[in-house]
């Protein structure tokens, strides 16, 4: 038995042919939903690149303990587990962010791993003379930005992008290793994640009137861009993305030629989504998580069953990967694990969960029961009370400041900290997600997210199964304080009315101000 996961970061499933886009070039995913399992309902943990890294490798919700960061001296990481039983791990990636302070712990988990180089600002060529750059673009600062148009320099062929060494290595490993046993190939791409960086041949399967500038790269934000600058970075976007699915193809093209259907689980999957101005929103961290940035795709091929060319309407998450695997695998699942396998009994239609959570370090805590989605904001303007929880203290790219130790102080174990203290240190956000106050939406009547919905019986239910979630997620318990909840979660109608009420009264007397 061997299985392969190819995961791309930052994928749009509105904008792939097997989830109604009629427009986008992605005939392999289509080709490979005809081949596999189409989840309808998958949603992702915690946002956004490593800590849904660290739900991928312990199969549990990291977002209500920590920001981003590297996985913890107690975390039960799958790839580990499947180490220990007998299954040779391999990683083949270009996501720089593995390489990073705050990414160090994960890719030396696998038995061997692989490293494209030259994604995004990626410091990979040194050049001390600044780069030619259009002009358009002379206003934007940061040493991201400027080594990503130090690298473009070398990328000027297919061949050479990141993507394509990146599956060019995952092909290599399948080739050499096909008629062996006990094998997981991670594929791990960070395409089509900004900026949207493709050759030619792509960008012409979207012709349209140049907008006169450079814009492959929006910031997160509010889109303050013209409409045909938006359309532009779309159609930039969906040239990356026909590049990915190119490179879909040449893996599907693999396992034919090898004939792995007959014995090798294959996962397609995504970290999460990016909104393309939807919402008048650009970005994935910064906002409140709506469908585009969290209901994820994803494919599933699972020899076992031998179950194809058909949906599933399952509610699962990224946290259920790790277990699918260490299912296939015959291994154990780690007790602190939440995530649950997802075999031929869930694509049926059988329940593993009630209803789904997640989020980003002290942003809106949010569930779902795949009908209604409710986002549960701060109720004090500040945001607080917010702790990170860690033994690891880094931050993306950097090391705690000393600063960040002032007033730090152990904390009693975790029920997932295998007995171990951890040190509680003040959180930071992104933004106040204050701001935007608790939204309810339901999918059923309005699948764009486009009505916030006023219905206090409905979001009295919703904050019983939210905080039924972070009880089993072991929250700290000022994350209840911080979202105004009760730890068990029972709040009546007429609460949530009079909570609204003094919301209205509060934003009145500050001017809504955070």
């Amino acid at each position: 038995m061997k299985a392969v996961m190819l995961m791309f970061d930052s994928l749009n499933r509105h904008m792939l042919a097997p989830y109604g886009c009629d427009w986008v070039h992605t005939p392999n995913f289509q080709r490979l939903a005809e081949r596999s399992v189409t989840f309808d309902r998958c949603y992702s943990g915690s946002l956004p690149c490593m800590p849904a890294r660290r739900d991928l490798q312990t199969g549990r919700c990291s977002f209500l303990h920590r920001s981003w960061g590297p996985l913890e001296p107690f975390d039960d990481s799958m790839i580990e587990c499947l180490r220990k039983s007998g299954v040779y791990t391999h990683l083949t990636t270009d996501h720089t962010h593995y390489f990073e302070d705050g990414g160090a712990t994960y890719h030396t988990r696998y038995n061997t791993w692989e490293y494209a180089r030259g994604q995004e600002g990626d410091p990979w060529k040194g050049h001390v003379k600044n780069p030619e750059i259009p002009e358009s673009l002379s206003g934007r600062t940061g040493d991201l930005w400027r080594q990503d148009w130090v690298n473009r320099q070398y990328l000027d062929a297919e061949e050479k992008q990141p993507l394509a060494v990146t599956v060019d290595r995952g092909i290599e490993f399948m080739e050499r290793n096909h008629d062996q046993d006990r094998w997981f190939l991670q594929i791990e791409a960070f395409d089509p994640h900004e900026p949207y960086f493709t050759q030619q041949k792509y960008k012409d399967l979207y012709p349209h009137s140049p907008i006169g500038k450079h814009f492959d790269w929006p910031d997160y934000g509010r889109v303050k861009e013209q409409p045909e600058e938006v359309q532009h970075a779309i159609f930039e976007y969906a040239a990356l993305v026909s590049m990915c699915d190119a490179h879909l193809g040449r893996v599907l093209d693999t396992f034919d030629r090898l004939n792995l259907w007959e014995d090798t689980l294959l996962i397609v999957n995504t970290d999460h989504g990016f909104l393309l101005g939807e919402h008048q929103w650009w970005g994935k961290n910064i906002q409140p998580f709506y469908n585009e940035i969290v209901n994820i795709p994803l494919f599933l091929w699972d020899p076992r069953s031998g179950q194809h060319n058909r949906r599933s309407d399952a509610l699962v998450q990224t946290i259920d990967l790790p277990a699918t695997l260490l299912d296939f695998f015959g291994a154990d699942l780690p007790a602190d694990m939440q995530g649950r396998p997802i075999n031929e009994a869930v694509v049926q239609g059988s329940a593993i969960r009630e209803a789904a959570l997640f989020g980003i370090h002290g942003g809106h805590v949010n569930c779902t029961d795949g009908r209604y989605v409710y986002m549960r904001g701060p109720k004090d303007a500040g945001n607080r009370p917010l702790y990170e929880y860690t033994l690891m203290p880094t931050h993306m790219n950097r090391m705690f400041a000393p600063g960040e130790f002032e007033g730090l102080e152990l904390h009693a174990p975790f029920s997932f900290t295998k007995q171990c203290k951890v040190m509680k240190s003040p959180g930071h956000t992104f933004v106040n997600p204050y701001q935007y106050g608790d939204l309810l939406f339901d999918l059923s009547q309005d699948p764009k997210q486009e009505t916030v919905m006023d219905d206090p019986e409905v979001e009295a239910r919703m904050v019983g199964l939210l905080a039924g979630l972070m009880r089993d997620n072991d929250a700290p318990l000022e994350q209840f304080e911080r979202l105004g909840i009760p730890v068990d979660g029972i709040v009546t109608a007429e609460e949530v009315i009079r909570e609204k009420e003094r919301r209205r009264r509060q934003d009145a007397e500050t001017g809504g101000t955070t």
